[in-house]
């Protein structure tokens, strides 16, 4: 049941990333809607098995959302939808990499 909220919780947030870009509102209201989801996910959907492979993962989307939106800024659409993504995939991949800290640290 977790890893299906920790799912939903995903792909809600992906699609409201990319309406509020599309929009243009990426309101307070919206980052912290996006920052919540992106909490569930981090906590729920992640198993230990995917832990590498979404810290990779993330890290480059992270990585090149953040670059490519100074490069992809010139298309305004563009840059509010990799910032409103950076907006759900952050608090994900923090919560993650303290899951996986605090596992190789129990070890």
């Amino acid at each position: 049941m977790a890893s299906k909220i920790g799912s939903w919780a995903f792909l809600i947030g992906v699609v409201i990333a990319i309406i509020a870009g599309l929009i243009g509102s990426i309101t307070q209201t919206v980052t912290i809607v996006l920052v919540v989801l992106g909490l569930i996910v981090g906590l729920l959907n992640v198993t230990e098995k995917e832990v590498t492979p979404f810290l990779l993962a993330s890290v480059a989307l992270v990585i090149v959302a953040s670059l490519g939106g100074s490069v992809l800024g010139v298309i305004a659409i563009l840059g509010q939808i990799l910032n409103a993504i950076m907006a759900l995939i952050v608090p994900a991949t923090i919560i993650v990499a303290i899951k996986e800290v605090f596992s190789v640290a129990r070890k």
